[in-house]
């Protein structure tokens, strides 16, 4: 990567889009092991705030290790890189003046706080989706847990590969938390920065 290369200046900028849309653009950044019920409630709050008259995205794990991400696999060092790429794109829709959720494991403390770093003050709320090992892996219907603990599966998050619980997210949801319960502490907490930044 380069980072010498000047930037090109444009006319429109990030704080006029974000006027057009009457939004203050920020990323969700919703992590949690494999299970804890990050992409439903990516969905369950994109829908929210779709009814709200937002403009959002939704960035999902999944999804991008279908394209972008298509030509990673899951050591250490691509888990890296899947997150930096991902932060990347994050950071150009907030350009574009987009509120974007991430659903992403992004198990690693370091990685985390690489991507807040790309972003401006109360533009990077970080969710910590918390649920116990036995839940997520009740809740596992592709299997993936299984096939884990019985090595069918490399570098797992929580099986074989570390996950670094958030020691200062912003958010903590409870996995007893009913998914309503947890899309309005989401919407409440992104109210209390939509007042900070004016």
């Amino acid at each position: 990567m380069n980072k010498n290369n000047p930037l090109q200046y444009f006319d429109i900028n990030k704080e006029m889009r974000s006027q057009l849309k009457y939004q203050k653009p920020c990323v969700i950044w919703l992590t949690g092991i494999s299970g804890a019920g990050k992409s439903t409630l990516a969905n369950a709050l994109d829908k929210k705030l779709y009814t709200m008259g937002k403009h959002t995205h939704v960035l999902d794990g999944d999804n991008v290790r279908n394209g972008l991400c298509s030509d990673l696999g899951f050591s250490d060092e691509d888990r890296k890189e899947n997150i930096r790429r991902v932060a990347e794109v994050a950071k150009l829709m907030i350009d574009a003046g987009l509120i974007v959720i991430t659903a992403f494991i992004s198990p690693f403390r370091e990685d985390r706080q690489f991507a807040r770093s790309l972003f401006d003050h109360n533009e990077f709320i970080e969710v910590f989706v918390d649920a116990p090992m036995q839940v997520a892996e009740e809740r596992d219907v592709k299997g993936f847990y299984k096939k884990a603990r019985k090595g069918k599966i490399q570098d797992f998050t929580g099986v074989s590969s570390l996950y670094e619980v958030p020691l200062n997210a912003n958010l903590r949801i409870n996995h007893q938390d009913s998914l309503e319960e947890s899309v309005d502490k989401i919407t409440t907490l992104l109210y209390d920065y939509d007042k900070r930044s004016t």
